[in-house]
């Protein structure tokens, strides 16, 4: 289906009230407008990508003189503008001629809106007009998410071209209206290809707005948490709400939380936490033992040394972490080439948890004189104490470093086809 143009825009009920009159460029009104923007600058035409309508008071041209006027029109030309919409009668009372003049010879539509309307009337009509016109035409090439609302996620996990005003439209389409103070968190669940386990969590969560959509290898999620009453730690909110809701065998990943305010790029910053964490978590071995019978229930945090380690991929950081793990551990691994033990596992896990004898031993399923005698063994093999504060980064990455060498040889269980 052909974009929304010019003449549709001006069709609109919120533009007719405006009473727009067409002063040059009348044989342009079928170009699309990609979108609607207003500014009160007259260096607007910086901001603009192409194929927009500009809509301004007029403010930024009253003290302009007349070439100052005929730049600010040739650029937006240049600049591949759909059209430039000015409000007469407050900062302007009347259009300059040198506007319309340059407007004219360059084939600008220039249209003078002669009666006051919000502009953020107009723009929201138009840009759901938009919006609407160029998901009815488009397909979206995934089994289980033809839909707005997979449209849109996939773009935010993409990180696709967007604006905020286009995302903002496009989730009010989808239903989804993030409230002020509202925290976004993105979530990505493996093993099923319905959304029922996120529509569970939501209704434990209470009052959360969700958009979710089912894709391919995973079912994708971006949960608005509405402002708190009083303090607490969302993502660990959201994690149980799943422990508690989604079936044995799914692994869920939730990424970070975000101000709904934020503006999109942060949007798109937690769904894509949430699908790297969750690719991690399918070919990683996990570091401490999960619950047998329950989801895996992950989170980004959890996984923050795994995703910055892996960053920009494995194959192209496997040799710098290899390295780390030789220069760091090359005797623990000499050791357990010869002799069977889980001395790299019971180091990592041992660091993880502070190094508290208790917690480490309860993991592993040992008692702690067993354990003990490991952390001897440990230290007697790298020569150094491993509770030393200036050891405890270098010794942990390490550790974590040779997991995740060792682990991505596996396939993605289930054909696990990211977006992000």
């Amino acid at each position: 289906m052909p974009a929304l143009t010019l003449r549709e825009v001006l069709a609109l009920d919120p533009v007719r009230a405006a009473e727009p009159e067409l002063l040059a460029g009348g044989g342009a009104l079928d170009r699309p407008v990609r979108w609607v923007h207003s500014s009160e600058v007259y260096e607007g035409a910086n901001f603009l990508d192409g194929g927009e309508l500009l809509l301004t008071n007029g403010f930024g041209l009253v003290d302009a003189d007349e070439e100052t006027r005929r730049r600010y029109v040739r650029e937006l030309a240049a600049r591949g503008a759909a059209g430039l919409a000015v409000e007469i009668g407050r900062s302007l009372p009347l259009m300059p001629p040198e506007v319309s003049d340059e407007a004219g010879r360059l084939g600008l539509p220039l249209l003078a809106l002669r009666r006051v309307v919000p502009f953020v009337r107009i723009t929201e009509a138009a840009n759901r007009a938009i919006v609407a016109r160029g998901l009815s035409g488009r397909t979206v090439v995934r089994p289980w998410g033809d839909d707005h609302t997979a449209a849109l996620l996939a773009d935010l996990a993409d990180r696709q071209a967007l604006n905020q005003p286009e995302v903002e439209a496009r989730a009010a389409l989808a239903g989804f209206h993030p409230g002020p103070g509202a925290r976004l968190i993105g979530v990505s669940v493996h093993g099923t290809r319905e959304t029922g386990a996120v529509d569970r969590a939501v209704r434990l969560l209470g009052g959360a707005g969700v958009l979710r959509a089912a894709f391919p290898g995973d079912v994708l999620a971006l949960l608005a948490l509405p402002a708190p009453n009083r303090p607490g730690d969302p993502v660990r909110a959201v994690q149980e709400a799943f422990r508690t809701s989604a079936e044995p065998g799914l692994t869920v990943a939730v990424g970070h939380p975000v101000a709904a305010g934020g503006g999109w790029l942060r949007w798109s910053d937690t769904l894509r936490a949430a699908r790297t964490t969750l690719e991690l978590a399918l070919t990683v071995p996990a570091a401490e033992p999960g619950v047998p019978d329950g989801p895996l229930v992950t989170s980004s945090r959890a996984l923050a040394l795994e995703r910055e380690l892996t960053r920009g991929g494995v194959d192209a950081n496997r040799e710098r972490l290899a390295g780390l793990v030789q220069h760091a551990l090359g005797p623990l691994l000499a050791w357990e080439a010869a002799h069977p033990s889980d001395l790299v596992r019971t180091l990592e896990i041992h660091l993880r948890n502070g190094c508290s004898p208790t917690r480490t031993a309860a993991l592993l399923h040992i008692g702690r004189q067993s354990l003990y005698q490991r952390l001897e063994r440990i230290e007697s093999l790298l020569g150094l104490e491993i509770d030393d504060p200036d050891l405890l980064g270098e010794l942990l990455a390490a550790a974590c470093a040779h997991r995740v060498v060792r682990g991505r040889g596996a396939a993605l269980p289930g054909g696990l086809r990211t977006v992000a």
